[in-house]
């Protein structure tokens, strides 16, 4: 098979992102995360088996979500008449904000060429940094290990911004005290979020969103697809293993994986030719969420690729037969 991409799949992949978008939307404040999770999946399933590629899952949520993973490691996907595609999903990244109806849940799909994907199954969780194109050239892998003082300060200097003026993006977890007070301490301002680290890596990558950086531990899976976007969007992201169990650390050396290594962008996806879509799904700061109503309903996702650096905001209005309203059942 090819691994020749000219053709932009971005839009391909953006179907499979509103497919999920639409019926998870349905599931916004229901409390109900399995179910949310699970019907988002098998939509976005359906919809990337029709995309003309010959795709393999590099990494997927089962190390989280094992219980009802659809779209696991290992898994092909597409039609199998196009070109090899490695492929990392997440059909609802955000459940738990989807389930509170909080905002910013979206559903992500990203795709590069075979080879391309740095596979890191079994680890669940990864400790990351993300800044924009204009901080990326000042810092290194040490920037990810260093003092978070010290990292404030480089990134500071190179956007001409004093560390005060700084606003870091942090998932409120336990695991993060520390970190938080440290930032606190250099005087930085931190946005705590409950959940969402490739909207966070988003906001840190792409600039006038009032988020300087991305800093602290979050899933390796949104790691990957984060690193897809944050590629194609010209910022940076280093990222290093940081298992949260015994029986993670131990499954991760098993497989022959360093916690100690920090992966730099090329590492984590070796291509430039990489195509990264989200749809939104409860309204946020990166996208709107579905908006349901008589006559159907509308979504805005983000297309990015790579390749030509073209980044494309799209808006579609769905007629009542794309607009699922079955689904709202775990028979």
């Amino acid at each position: 098979m090819s691994t020749h991409t000219e053709r932009n799949l971005g839009l391909s992949i953006m179907r499979a992102t509103e497919a999920a978008a639409l019926v998870a939307g349905r599931w916004a404040g229901r409390g109900d995360l399995l179910a949310a999770d699970l019907w988002a999946a098998r939509a976005m399933q359906k919809v990337l088996n029709s995309v003309d590629m010959n795709g393999l899952i590099v990494i997927g949520e089962e190390p989280r979500h094992a219980e009802h993973s659809l779209l696991t490691t290992g898994t092909t996907i597409g039609d199998g008449l196009g070109p090899q595609m490695d492929v990392v999903v997440d059909a609802v990244e955000g459940v738990r904000l989807l389930g509170e109806g909080l905002p910013d849940a979206v559903s992500v799909v990203a795709l590069a060429p075979r080879g391309a994907m740095r596979s890191l199954a079994p680890s669940a969780y990864m400790e990351k940094l993300v800044v924009s194109a204009e901080a990326a050239a000042a810092i290194g892998p040490e920037a990810l290990t260093a003092p978070p003082l010290w990292t404030l300060g480089v990134v500071a200097r190179a956007m001409r911004k004093s560390v005060e003026d700084l606003t870091i993006l942090v998932l409120k977890r336990p695991r993060h005290e520390a970190l938080i007070e440290e930032i606190r301490s250099a005087g930085a301002r931190v946005l705590l979020r409950p959940e969402g680290d490739v909207v966070g890596a988003l906001l840190a990558a792409m600039p006038g969103n009032g988020v300087d950086l991305l800093m602290g531990t979050g899933g390796t899976t949104e790691g990957v697809v984060a690193a897809c976007a944050v590629k194609a969007i010209g910022g940076a992201i280093f990222g290093r293993l940081n298992p949260q169990s015994e029986d993670e650390r131990r499954e991760i050396l098993e497989a022959g994986l360093d916690t100690k290594k920090v992966f730099s962008s090329d590492e984590l996806v070796s291509s430039d030719d990489v195509f990264f879509a989200a749809t939104g799904i409860t309204d946020g700061l990166l996208l709107r969420g579905v908006h349901y109503h008589g006559n159907g309903a509308t979504t805005n996702s983000l297309v990015l690729r790579g390749k030509s650096g073209v980044r494309r905001q799209v808006y579609t209005d769905h007629p009542p037969d794309q607009n699922p309203r079955g689904e709202l059942t775990t028979q």
